[in-house]
């Protein structure tokens, strides 16, 4: 497998957000904002290069009986890291984000890919399958929290993009605008790949016939 398609996997095919559909916690909590999903999104990716990396390194060493809690020690390390940097560094959001960056430790992403790939997969594997989950998770947390900020304050990323005769719509901001918002995408989404496989059905059918007609 190129290395292209690796990462292509955790972007569109194996997405964790709308595909494989893990990891909703924080991408329904945090996405408020689209700085939010940046930030939440990057932190993750982070952790994910770390600990996945660390994890096929070691994994003829790390023994079997003892594996997960080997492998909540490596990803609470890099969860630590991130956790003090923003702390130090970008304060407003490490307030914004609060527990849910220490929850990163927990998140069904990181340890399902731990378990599923990294244990099994050599290095190079496991670093470009960490980033294209990783690529995949922060597409997605930005998209949805830029459509409940623009939504919901007329604005994406800090910048107001609509007149005073806009009335914002406070449920984008709410819970259960963040399901409403994931369900409109998650449709969209569908429908787009239905119609996709559609047309290439009769494209395929198509030329099926025509080599039919020559035979």
């Amino acid at each position: 497998m190129k290395w292209w398609e690796e990462i292509r996997r955790g972007l569109w095919s194996e997405n964790p957000t709308f595909r494989i559909m893990i990891g909703m916690c924080p991408t329904l909590a945090v996405t408020t904002a689209a700085i939010n999903g940046v930030a939440m999104g990057l932190s993750t990716l982070f952790v994910l290069i770390g600990s996945s990396t660390m994890i096929s390194a070691l994994r003829r060493i790390i023994p079997e009986k003892v594996r997960i809690p080997c492998y909540i020690v490596v990803i609470a390390t890099f969860v630590t890291v991130v956790d003090l940097v923003m702390a130090a560094f970008f304060s407003d959001l490490h307030r914004v984000l609060g527990l849910y960056i220490p929850l990163i430790v927990v998140n069904c992403i990181i340890m399902g890919r731990a378990e599923a790939y990294a244990s099994r997969m050599p290095v190079p594997n496991a670093f470009l399958d960490a980033v294209g989950m990783g690529l995949g998770f922060t597409w997605a947390l930005t998209l949805l929290g830029g459509i409940r900020e623009f939504f919901g304050f007329g604005s994406l990323f800090g910048v107001k993009l609509t007149g005073s005769a806009f009335t914002p719509w406070v449920v984008a901001l709410l819970p259960p605008g963040g399901f409403l918002t994931m369900g409109v995408v998650l449709g969209t989404i569908n429908a787009l790949t239905a119609r996709r496989a559609a047309a290439a059905g009769s494209c395929c059918s198509a030329v099926s016939a025509k080599g039919s007609e020559r035979g």
